[in-house]
């Protein structure tokens, strides 16, 4: 069996793998790996990033007495991570597949460091054909640097490991010119590189077990698409959803076309790295046109208007236009300090580098984030 990609990354939701009482759905997660198992057996690798640890916490017991939402979530998951992968376990198994558990929080891509060392752990499972798992341990994460939910942790991982695309599978079809359960809303099949309208149709409505909704789907898929990865947003309650997307099959759901260029591994660390900038550098206009010129341009010293808190050699800044608006993210090639002496240089030495430089892109006016 032909298929169109050979390496993925599939994310599922905790409204596929939970039934309504908040218990596994046993069958799905079973038909899920049957799925997967078959793709990999014909030569496609995957990685899975799968929700439903707190889910399937909740049904093996109540607290004692009432608990604050983190020491809840935190006792659901540890409990329900253990019932989750033993489920996966047991089902590759039947296949003649080994699995493994990878659980991350977002401070674990703070650093390239620890970005390197995260891409080494999932190159050495796929290389000994091993099916990677992975989760946000939510018994650690702290709620402030937690990730939106799987979504953007798929994101990131599929752009870590170089996948061709990105699967997400959830309770809905895809994205609709307006709400699903409005009559008029008819499914939109494919979304360009520059089409972001289907954006304003989209509620902001999250799942009963998941932290996330459509509009962080959509905002993940532009994000990935733009760097080089399609993404297919279907129906994970649809039988053999995976294999027919993959098999070039007519499922309806909805695709988002890639650009064609990919962005360096650097810059895809820098992409997804957002919410650790440690500072903030306002630019001028002049310098704001430039960088969002389609040349390879570099920060200078000379366009920085403003600094909004100190940096270190090495951290990650982010940088403004004198409107606030994002134009960007990069890696400072010196600490904050030192921009006013090399204002002064004959010889400016950039601040940010080019290939340490990620630009934003835009939707309806605003950044994606």
């Amino acid at each position: 069996m032909q298929f169109k990609y050979h390496k993925i990354t599939v994310k599922v939701g905790s409204n596929v793998l939970a039934k309504a009482d908040g218990t596994l759905n046993v069958a799905r997660i079973a038909h899920l790996v049957d799925q997967i198992s078959l793709l990999h057996k014909n030569g496609v690798e995957v990685v899975l990033v799968s929700s439903g640890a707190v889910a399937a916490g909740r049904a093996v017991l109540e607290p004692e007495h009432k608990l604050d939402a983190v020491s809840q979530r935190q006792l659901w998951a540890a409990l329900g991570q253990v019932k989750l992968i033993s489920r996966y376990s047991d089902f590759f198994q039947e296949d003649g597949m080994v699995c493994a558990q990878v659980l991350t929080t977002k401070e674990n891509f703070s650093s390239r460091r620890h970005y390197l060392n995260m891409k080494n752990c999932f190159t050495t499972l796929l290389e000994n054909k091993v099916i990677p798992i992975v989760n946000e341990n939510d018994t650690i994460s702290v709620t402030e640097l937690m990730f939106t939910d799987n979504d953007e942790l798929s994101g990131l991982i599929a752009s870590m490991v170089d996948s061709e695309a990105l699967i997400i599978l959830s309770n809905v079809d895809g994205v609709y010119t307006a709400p699903p359960g409005n009559e008029n809303a008819k499914l939109i099949q494919k979304v360009g590189i520059d089409d972001d309208e289907p954006e304003n149709a989209i509620s902001g409505h999250h799942s009963e077990f998941g932290r996330g909704g459509m509009l962080t789907k959509f905002r993940i898929a532009k994000k990935l698409a733009n760097d080089g990865v399609g993404v297919h947003l279907a129906n994970g309650f649809k039988d053999n959803v995976l294999v027919n997307i993959l098999a070039g099959k007519d499922v309806p759901h909805t695709w988002f076309e890639p650009a064609e260029k990919s962005a360096s591994g650097v810059k895809k660390w820098i992409a997804y790295s957002d919410g650790f900038a440690k500072a903030k550098v306002v630019v001028n206009a002049g310098a704001a046109s430039a960088l969002k010129s389609e040349k390879a341009v570099s920060l200078l010293p000379v366009g920085i208007v403003t600094i909004e808190n100190e940096f270190k050699k090495g951290d990650l800044i982010r940088i403004v236009d004198e409107s606030g608006e994002t134009i960007g993210l990069g890696k400072a090639q010196y600490s904050s300090d030192k921009v006013e002496s090399e204002k002064r240089s004959e010889k400016q030495k950039a601040l940010v580098h080019y290939d340490y430089l990620y630009m934003e892109k835009t939707t309806n006016g605003k950044h994606e984030d």
